[in-house]
């Protein structure tokens, strides 16, 4: 099941599965949730996923997501997605935790389609909050930076802005770091 389906938005456009349809995994814990989920507007849910996705993809590509990396893709969606934290802290862990799962299969796809829901600003936008989501703790290690290079390149982005979003977080590259 890729992301967009687990927020309830089929590729196929099928209607989310209700609560009260629910067969598999009913508890108190998946009520809250869903529900939570069911407040998403519709319009942005699929945006906000596919944001969310890309963020926890980044920083999974030194293979830890710090509490850092976490507490700033909140503090993105929040903002970004005019959300309440309690919704953003669920989006980004279902999606932390689609990537930990399916990352390898959807990684290409998500970002792929990301430009098919969302502006040129909005590309741009999600290539700075790339770096701000690594930039967290401090330090961007080679890794990372090959991970947001390839990323930009799948949102269509070119070198040239790339380079420009990059510079602008040069004080956090690990090569520029001193060993101590």
């Amino acid at each position: 099941m890729g992301i967009l389906e687990l927020l309830g938005l089929g590729r196929a456009g099928a209607p989310p599965e209700t609560v009260s349809e629910s067969r598999h995994g009913d508890t108190e814990t998946v009520r809250r949730i869903v529900g939570e989920l069911g407040r998403l507007d519709r319009s942005r849910a699929p945006f906000l996923g596919a944001f969310a996705f890309v963020l926890s993809r980044v920083a999974a590509a030194d293979r830890d997501i710090n509490t850092s990396e976490t507490d700033k893709m909140i503090e993105i969606v929040q903002r970004l997605g005019h959300i309440p934290e309690e919704q953003a802290v669920l989006v980004v862990a279902i999606t932390g935790n689609q990537n930990q799962l399916f990352g390898s299969t959807e990684d290409y796809l998500v970002t792929w389609e990301f430009p098919n829901i969302c502006t040129d600003e909005q590309r741009h936008e999600l290539l700075d909050c790339l770096f701000a989501v690594l930039a967290a703790d401090d330090t961007i290690t080679g890794d990372e930076e090959e991970q947001i290079r390839q990323i930009s390149s799948e949102l269509g982005l070119s070198h040239r802005e790339y380079i420009k979003a990059h510079l602008a977080y040069t004080d956090k590259r690990s090569v520029f770091k001193r060993k101590g």
